[in-house]
């Protein structure tokens, strides 16, 4: 199973990403999303769309979409993938910046990987499980270096990530366990 991790899209999606989501079996997007048309870019032909509400998410912050969707939107979720349950949450609520792996890791002690964004800092952290995963920015806000999103191959005996960013051609790192 691929799942495609995004995050921090502000309205926007690299067109790379879109092309990833489009064809993948599962994406999930940590929040700050920017819009329902974002949401609708990056819904998979033949899967299914996991979203959650960052601080950014709130509908009067979008007047010109019809973003009341966002609205029902959950502040968390828990996904259950073969081989584990991958968690999902914006981060945004999590104050202690120095310390969010450990404080995430806290919170979810029963998930195989754990993804957030807020920071737009791709971070792969699979020193432990749960894994601490932040895709970074997939939109054009604050890249630090340009839109990224990750890749989760899944199935019950393993899982690998996979870092993008825009403007390289291969991907930037890859993890198994």
């Amino acid at each position: 199973m691929r799942v495609v991790l995004l995050s921090d899209t502000h309205g926007f999606v690299a067109p790379f990403i879109k092309e990833m989501a489009r064809v993948a079996d599962c994406v999930v997007h940590a929040g700050d999303i920017g819009g329902l048309s974002v949401l609708e870019s990056i819904r998979p032909d033949n899967g299914e769309l996991i979203a959650v509400k960052g601080n950014n998410d709130p509908s009067q912050k979008w007047p010109d979409d019809n973003s009341t969707g966002l609205v029902d939107l959950a502040e968390s979720a828990q996904v259950d993938l073969p081989g584990g349950v991958l968690a999902v949450e914006h981060g945004h609520r999590i104050w202690d910046t120095r310390h969010y792996h450990q404080r995430l890791r806290a919170k979810y002690p029963a998930a195989r990987a754990i993804v957030y964004g807020h920071t737009h800092i791709r971070r792969c952290d699979c020193t432990q499980t749960p894994w601490v995963l932040n895709p970074g920015a997939a939109g054009q806000e604050r890249t630090k270096g340009g839109a990224s999103c990750m890749l989760l191959d899944v199935d019950a005996t393993g899982w690998q990530i996979t870092e993008y960013r825009s403007g390289e051609i291969s991907p930037s790192q890859s993890v198994a366990a």
